[in-house]
């Protein structure tokens, strides 16, 4: 199942969030390279931060979830995907040449 989780982040950034950040992208990588982010994007002019996970169930995500440290800071609703399509950008592109 894949969920995603659109994040709020508090107007003002904290010096204890910011601080975070090395943490978080730490995490955020580890999920990625294990499969269970999808897609990790991030407007900061909008305040947004938008995850896709793959998760096994609504408990996993809620554990991964918890496990990123700039969870606490923000606000997040969850949806189920009812599917989730996205292009490779890694995979070699075929050439009839």
């Amino acid at each position: 199942m894949q969920y995603m989780v659109d994040f709020t982040l508090p107007s003002e950034l904290s010096e204890e969030f910011v601080s975070s950040i090395p943490r978080q992208r730490s995490a955020v990588n580890k999920l990625l390279g294990e499969g269970k982010i999808l897609n990790y994007a991030l407007s900061l002019e909008n305040s947004k931060l938008w995850v896709v996970f793959s998760a096994s169930s609504e408990s996993e995500l809620m554990e991964m979830m918890e496990d990123l440290p700039l969870t606490r800071y923000m606000k997040v609703s969850i949806s189920e995907l009812t599917f989730y399509n996205a292009s490779n950008p890694y995979a070699p592109v075929f050439s009839v040449n």
